[in-house]
């Protein structure tokens, strides 16, 4: 089991500075190079301080000029606030100029605040439609001319400039829904998944999924990578526990915000919407977010690895971001380095 590392630039408040975060954020993934994490995420989202990333092919080929092994993948682009032109060029470019190091993933995106502003009139649900319509086409953009009228988008013939400099760059898709399982599977695309702060039988039921879509598939087995991802904190005292439950409770605030469409968002920061509302993908009862997240001792954080080991998981993603202090982020990282990923090598 390989591990990666996602993480935003993040301010949970204006007394934040954005170089100290630009900074924070540039020394984790150096950390992670360093460390031999097989990838590096980011994510787009827009308007959200939470989760400042406008344009992942921007923040990965920055991150591309100061590491030198480290994969680099955006995870992932909302196919409905792109063209295929554009998104394949931005992309094939990320590839050129790390040396080839492009992850390329594929979403439909979470928020319908962000859609409401990005895509008027689309309905967040409906979005997968988008993604499905604009994969194909970004594989052919790679490989040369093409002309395409689908439902939507329409172009005459183009092609891809620069094509990306992998031979097969590998496509991602972020999955819950047995609907985006199929299509991965059927589709030769790895698969990225996220139970957010449910219990590890939800990662056994996206196990689940994955080997329904093969079986359904019929097309000799699923050739792809199979990665989950976690909120993660590393701690060694009691003051690093509470901090990291405290953060993630926070965060979890506003993430509700943004999934129940409950509060305001004011100049990009969202409202914490009381913890005491906060159900279903989002509870916030400390004992469960301790027992369901990965977080822990370093001992208590390996064996909980070890289940997603034998669930068969290909890669584990330590999520870096939830708020919490970017020292104490770091401190975690540095103790998964050290002592958590030995015990995986």
């Amino acid at each position: 089991m390989k591990f990666h590392l996602a993480i935003n630039l993040e301010r949970m408040d204006d007394r934040t500075d954005m170089a100290a975060v630009r900074d924070h954020t540039l020394d984790m993934v150096r950390l992670a190079d360093q460390a031999g994490f097989e990838c590096a995420w980011a994510a787009e989202h827009h308007a959200l301080e939470m989760t400042i990333a406008p344009n992942p092919f921007q923040i990965l080929t920055w991150w591309a000029g100061a590491t030198e092994q480290i994969r680099l993948g955006c995870g992932v682009a909302n196919a409905a606030y792109w063209h295929p032109i554009n998104i394949a060029g931005e992309a094939a470019m990320l590839d050129l100029v790390s040396g080839g190091r492009l992850e390329f993933g594929l979403g439909s995106g979470a928020y319908q605040r962000e859609f409401d502003r990005m895509k008027p009139g689309l309905d967040q649900k409906d979005s997968w439609q988008y993604m499905q319509e604009m994969l194909p086409v970004v594989r052919a953009l790679w490989q040369g001319d093409v002309a395409h009228n689908g439902t939507y988008w329409q172009f005459p013939t183009a092609t891809s400039c620069p094509k990306p400099v992998q031979p097969e760059v590998p496509f991602w898709v972020a999955a819950r829904a047995p609907i985006t399982f199929d299509y991965a599977v059927a589709n030769d695309c790895n698969i990225m998944s996220w139970p957010l702060t449910m219990p590890f039988s939800e990662a056994e039921a996206y196990r689940e999924r994955l080997d329904a879509a093969v079986a359904k598939a019929g097309n000799g087995g699923f050739r792809g990578r199979f990665a989950m991802m976690r909120h993660s904190a590393v701690y060694a005292n009691e003051d690093d526990r509470q901090a990291a439950l405290d953060a993630v409770r926070g965060v979890l605030g506003q993430f509700g915000n943004l999934m129940m469409k409950r509060g305001d968002v004011v100049n990009g920061f969202p409202d914490r919407v009381p913890l005491e509302e906060l159900e279903g993908n989002v509870r916030v009862d400390p004992a469960m977010l301790e027992e369901n997240l990965l977080f822990g001792s370093p001992d208590t954080v390996i064996e909980k690895l070890k289940g997603y080991k034998a669930l068969g998981v290909d890669a584990f993603i330590y999520y870096a971001s939830m708020g919490l202090p970017m020292e104490q982020q770091a401190r975690s990282l540095r103790l998964f380095i050290d002592e958590v990923m030995p015990e995986f090598a």
